[in-house]
């Protein structure tokens, strides 16, 4: 039987236009033998916008579900997601040749790392790409590394959640992603650093959009009251986590399967 790594990607009706290109570059990867990935798109709704431009694939899974934003989408979608490894492709993103493997690669030769992220470069109007400045060396982050950054540069954080790839029982440890209206990526991805080593990859993981339709750009994701309470929370949660590490087992212990414990 082949291993998977289930991709999951939150979709609603302005973004839904950009699936037929997600698809093509998933359609590019080339995956270890005995791999396969699997994609499974959670429309945040239950309209008819989405629908028209699944594409018809065997490997992909479509579900509705009433809106509650991406966070939830992505949450229930995990419904779905069997397999090893959970990756994110937001719905109006691209994923580069080779992404896919380089994760797997990763996480397979290292089970002290829970989860992986990759340099990302911003995929203009024009087709155009522009990377970030300060993009960590490539390795290991260590526990509360991205919290400690994030904290001490107005709540940025030095690593994409956007180009996350993790464990998938780490991420239903962890509950999925939070409960917040915005920013529910950035505290999954503090909170899986609070209980866990990651991975950074200096090679181009994703290709990520920028639009005029993408909910980051709308004015009430920058709303300064909201997003004050957005962080704290997502930095309490984090704070909260980083008594408990995450273990994988080996060997003998794998039987009793991964989980939570004291650090």
């Amino acid at each position: 039987m082949s291993r998977r790594i289930v991709v999951v990607t939150a979709v609603h009706g302005p973004s839904a236009r950009f699936l037929a290109e997600a698809h093509g570059s998933l359609c590019e990867q080339r995956l270890p033998e005995g791999w396969e990935w699997h994609w499974v798109i959670q429309e945040d709704g239950e309209g008819r916008d989405v629908a028209p431009y699944v594409p018809d694939d065997t490997r992909v899974t479509f579900r509705q579900g009433r809106a509650g934003g991406p966070g939830v989408a992505r949450t229930i979608a995990l419904a779905h997601a069997e397999g090893a490894y959970v990756k994110v492709l937001d719905a109006d993103d691209r994923l580069p040749p080779g992404a896919l493997a380089r994760d797997l690669a990763v996480l397979e030769g290292d089970r002290t790392l829970g989860w992986t992220t990759s340099r990302v470069l911003d995929l203009l109007p024009d087709g155009s790409t522009v990377g970030f400045a300060g993009d960590p060396d490539q390795g290991p982050i260590e526990r509360g590394a991205v919290l400690d950054h994030w904290k001490a540069n107005g709540f940025l954080a030095q690593i994409h959640p956007a180009s996350l790839c993790v464990r998938r029982e780490l991420l239903l440890a962890l509950g999925g992603w939070m409960a917040l209206p915005a920013s529910e990526d950035t505290g999954l991805l503090l909170a899986l650093n609070a209980v866990s080593r990651g991975w950074f990859s200096g090679e181009v993981g994703l290709l990520y959009r920028k639009w005029e339709g993408q909910v980051t750009g709308q004015a009430a994701h920058v709303d300064r009251a909201e997003r004050d309470a957005r962080m704290a929370v997502v930095e309490a949660r984090a704070r909260a986590l980083s008594g408990l590490r995450w273990s994988s087992p080996t060997g003998a212990d794998r039987r009793a399967g991964p989980g939570l414990g004291q650090a």
